[in-house]
């Protein structure tokens, strides 16, 4: 029997960090598999804390990691990874704009001995997505194509927040980036590892507005730009 990491790393989502434990708890994995469900609470200012530590009191399975300060989305997955005991691990945002229902999914070309690392792509297969931002859009399938041109790979959603990979393939590298340039430094670093076979697989998407909580922002795209051209071209550690 192998075991699934789930990492959701959170920062002020008092409003779904509940509704998202729940639901990676009570997905049912295919392939006999067991969970490992670990929260990262990112100094949450909120109620965030609270609520996932009332919620430990009722299912002792979920284990919560505190940062003191506020790092940002690369800091918590950095905590996390230095805790996990799975043989696959899995990041899961904590703003329910990715279903765990799609884990099964995204497992299923690792288990059939094809995949190393799986990308669920918000831009391709036949989930629901919601539509909003048009330039959001843009901005995603740009940056995946500026980080296509360096990795020589062919990916369709380089920034996805889905990333899927053999345990043994993410603690390989190093991972230095505190905030949102994870998804850049990651994709460049494993995209360097000999032999690896990345797979895509398309996932339902349930984006939110800013003032629904989404955080992300035009700032964050620039800097991934800067993530893409330091880990493939000035740093290749």
């Amino acid at each position: 029997m192998k075991k699934l990491s789930i990492i959701i790393p959170c920062f002020n989502e008092q409003s779904f960090i509940e509704q998202i434990i729940d639901k990676v708890r009570h997905v049912s994995l295919d392939f006999s598999m067991e969970k490992e469900i670990i929260v990262v609470d990112d100094a949450s200012t909120d109620g965030t804390v609270q609520i996932v530590k009332a919620y430990i009191q009722k299912h002792e399975s979920v284990k919560l990691i505190l940062h003191t300060k506020n790092k940002g989305k690369g800091a918590s997955v950095q905590s996390a990874l230095m805790e996990i005991t799975g043989d696959i691990v899995i990041i899961q945002d904590a703003d329910l704009e990715y279903d765990p229902a799609d884990y099964n999914k995204m497992l299923s070309p690792i288990f059939s001995g094809r995949a190393d690392v799986v990308y669920g792509s918000r831009f391709m297969g036949s989930g629901p997505h919601r539509v909003l931002f048009f330039w959001h859009t843009i901005g995603n399938k740009l940056l995946t194509f500026l980080s296509n041109v360096f990795t020589g790979v062919n990916l369709s959603d380089m920034e996805t927040g889905y990333k899927m990979f053999k345990t043994e393939i993410i603690k390989s590298i190093q991972i230095k980036e505190q905030r949102f340039g994870i998804e850049p430094e990651i994709t460049a670093k494993i995209c360097r590892i000999k032999d690896i076979r990345i797979y895509e697989v398309g996932v339902a998407y349930y984006g939110r507005k800013y003032n629904e909580g989404k955080k992300i922002s035009w700032q964050d795209g620039f800097i991934a730009i800067w993530c893409i051209l330091k880990y493939n071209l000035l740093r290749r550690k």
